[in-house]
């Protein structure tokens, strides 16, 4: 992979947007939190990772070469301060940075945040214009919600894992943190409905966001299916429960395209280019539920054609004729596709360790608040002092509280 492939783009410290002057408390670990308050840094909040010291957010810790390579990326736009704020004075910071925030956001194990006597009912008499998401695997409420909250549990418990898989095969959790990302990407959505709210009410509100029902949620009907079924569905591994063709075929060379025929005018189109336009007037085929039920035999028409022709070649009919199908990339072949490069779908930002890193640019795309890329992801404790002095601390105040170990700083802090 070319290091140079993507576009360059350099850090905009005073750029703006539609969520400038929203203060974002962020006490959460790991993903979810960090995904959701992500949202919001990128379109201009003003978002302040509260890291326990000395190790900060684990989420640092998730690494590849020795570099922390996820916080680099969703640790960007936010400022960080250290603070150990379960020693002696260290509420009450917490507490006088609360009453700067709009939002704050934890995710610690249920029950918690009462112990520290900083409850919702505690928080909404003395900030009740705070807006709470509270972010835990199982919800605050109800038999499970004092289960640690990974995303790995609540990606066997929805049910997503029992659809994952290869047909016949085991289930199959994904690589990747997404019963977090979803979750995170509800929160911010959630978070800016709440602020919506404020504008109309005066008054901030709790948002209880589990992981569990985020994951459940994009599983679409399947309590309708099973009722009509009275089975749950089986796995089908790259094929589909719900239409045919779908699958990724093999090309004569090796490579792996991606098919879709979601809709009947598709399927037609695809059964025309491999020359059995037969099969659009049989009845075996000629409609997506006949189809479904004869999905391996309609799987070894269309994959016995694609395997006798290469991936560029197939690549090409399906360009001439319309065929919804796609190539299967590695990061490997994103890094070359012109389509990734052009529309900066990832690009390249300066970086202090690495000279540059690439990352996803922000999302989604608006004409006239775009997202922007203000600062990297902070250094553990690079802003506590400003921090702190912007909530009026004075600065022999702060030297005590770094000497007494309550709050840690970099040797130099790099003011954003």
């Amino acid at each position: 992979m070319s290091e140079h492939n993507w576009h360059t783009r350099d850090f905009d410290a005073d750029a703006t947007g539609p969520m400038t002057g929203v203060r974002v408390l962020d006490l959460s670990r790991l993903v979810a939190g960090n995904m959701c308050s992500l949202q919001l840094a990128d379109f201009g909040a003003d978002v302040v990772k509260v890291e326990p010291q000395p190790v900060g957010d684990p989420l640092r810790a998730w690494k590849q070469q020795g570099q922390s390579t996820f916080w680099k990326t969703y640790g960007r736009n936010k400022r960080s301060i250290a603070l150990d704020f379960r020693a002696d004075g260290g509420l009450e910071v917490l507490e006088r940075l609360m009453a700067q925030a709009d939002v704050m956001i934890e995710s610690f194990r249920p029950g918690t945040m009462e112990k520290m006597g900083l409850g919702p009912d505690a928080l909404a008499k003395r900030f009740p214009q705070l807006i709470l998401l509270r972010v835990s695997g199982f919800g605050q409420t109800g038999p499970y919600s004092p289960r640690p909250g990974f995303g790995t549990l609540v990606e066997g418990m929805s049910g997503f894992a029992h659809r994952n898989g290869e047909e016949g095969g085991d289930p199959l959790l994904p690589p990747l943190a997404l019963a977090d990302m979803i979750a995170g990407l509800y929160g911010s959505n959630a978070i800016m409905m709440a602020l919506r709210s404020r504008e109309q009410t005066g008054r901030g509100q709790v948002v209880d966001l589990s992981l569990l029902e985020a994951m459940v949620s994009v599983l679409g009907p399947e309590p309708l299916d099973y009722r009509l079924t009275g089975a749950p569905k089986p796995r089908v591994g790259n094929g589909s429960n719900t239409s045919s063709p779908r699958n990724v075929y093999h090309s004569k060379d090796g490579h792996y395209i991606a098919v879709s025929a979601s809709v009947q005018n598709a399927a037609a189109r695809m059964f025309n280019t491999i020359g059995r336009p037969d099969m659009n007037t049989d009845p075996r085929f000629s409609t997506n539920e006949e189809r479904i039920k004869r999905r391996e035999e309609v799987d070894e028409i269309v994959g016995g054609w694609m395997a006798k022709h290469t991936r560029d070649e197939l690549l090409e009919i399906f360009e001439r004729d319309g065929i919804t199908a796609a190539s299967l990339y590695s990061i490997a072949d994103i890094a070359e596709d012109r389509h990734f490069i052009d529309r900066e779908i990832f690009v390249e930002v300066p970086d202090a360790e690495l000279d540059s890193v690439p990352m996803h640019s922000p999302l989604p795309r608006m004409s006239a608040t775009p997202g922007t890329l203000r600062c990297p992801a902070p250094a553990l404790g690079e802003h506590g002092r400003s921090i702190l002095a912007e909530a009026g601390y004075e600065a022999e105040e702060i030297d005590d509280m770094v000497a007494a170990g309550l709050i840690a700083v970099p040797d130099e802090e790099v003011t954003q």
